[in-house]
């Protein structure tokens, strides 16, 4: 396959990841920590470094908007729930 092919799949399945997660907002960030060691945020700080790494001008926030689909506040304000104490030991336990 060559780079070009690559990069469009590569992006395509992106774009499908950031769709089912805007889908799933019931899915909460310590959850994704919990089971893959990553979360919304994460994937807005790797948008923001491979930008950084492009030369492409982009603020951390601008990057967590793309990964969102909306300002982080927004998002935190409608859809992030308190962690359950469940939850917090479940994330302590993964360290």
């Amino acid at each position: 396959m060559d780079q070009a092919t690559q990069d469009k799949l590569d992006a395509a399945a992106f774009r499908r990841l950031l769709s089912h997660l805007d889908n799933r907002k019931d899915v909460q960030n310590i959850d994704l920590m919990i089971l893959a060691d990553f979360c919304r945020n994460c994937l807005g700080k790797w948008y923001k470094s491979a930008a950084d790494e492009q030369g492409v001008e982009m603020s951390a926030e601008e990057a967590r908007e793309r990964v969102y689909g909306m300002p982080y506040a927004e998002w935190k304000e409608n859809h992030q729930l308190p962690a359950t104490p469940e939850q917090l030991a479940a994330f302590e336990k993964r360290k």
